[in-house]
């Protein structure tokens, strides 16, 4: 029996994409020219769900590359990511996982070099010294910015809170647990189509 197509809400495909420049990936035959394009999709598939958090890292990902590295693509490998916050703390350790499968920084646990080369080692650090949530970092020239989300600007619907318990605790009937799928999403689809570049829902500095 063949497993059920992936299918995920339409505006998964018109979200902004973040292109990057992998110098190992082209080395190893693994794309031409290096260069990557990461979707939403991709976060929500490593994240297992699509949720305001996993959109505002992805958003803030964007963000902060394209104020590093201007109409430049930027390299994959490359950046240095710092967090304030714990791993354990809060949602961090699923922003900084979006964050790592986009930019390939990782703590220790990445990729450990080629003749010298392409460590991914050491890109990510937690409880950094910083005052906003995320600190970016070019290796190559030491510029970086620091990036946040506001996502509690794009308000979910009111229902949301009154159909969030009835569907944790399984007593949700079919109807409401689609409106409750539909109206999460909704929120989703306005964070990432109306306010990926509204610089008062992501802010770079």
């Amino acid at each position: 029996m063949d497993a059920p197509a992936e299918s995920f809400p339409d505006f998964f495909d018109a979200a902004p994409v973040i292109r990057l420049r992998d110098p190992l990936a082209q080395l190893l035959g693994a794309a031409e020219g290096g260069v990557l394009v990461y979707r939403y999709a991709d976060a929500v598939r490593l994240a297992g769900h699509s949720c305001p958090t996993v959109a505002s890292a992805f958003l803030m990902a964007r963000a902060a590359l394209r104020a590093l590295y201007g109409d430049a693509l930027p390299e994959r490998g490359g950046v240095r990511v710092e967090l304030r916050e714990p791993a354990t703390e809060g949602v961090t350790g699923v922003i900084a996982n979006v964050v790592s499968l986009i930019t390939g920084s990782t703590v220790d646990t990445g990729f450990k070099g080629l003749g010298g080369r392409f460590d991914r080692r050491r890109l990510l650090a937690y409880e950094a010294p910083i005052e906003s949530p995320l600190r970016f970092t070019r290796v190559d020239d030491g510029a970086s910015v620091s990036v946040s989300s506001r996502a509690e600007r794009v308000a979910g619907d009111p229902r949301i809170r009154e159909l969030l318990p009835l569907c944790v605790g399984g007593r949700a009937s079919e109807e409401q647990a689609r409106l409750f799928g539909s109206l999460w999403q909704d929120r989703v689809r306005r964070l990432l189509l109306a306010h990926a570049d509204d610089p008062e829902v992501i802010l770079v500095q």
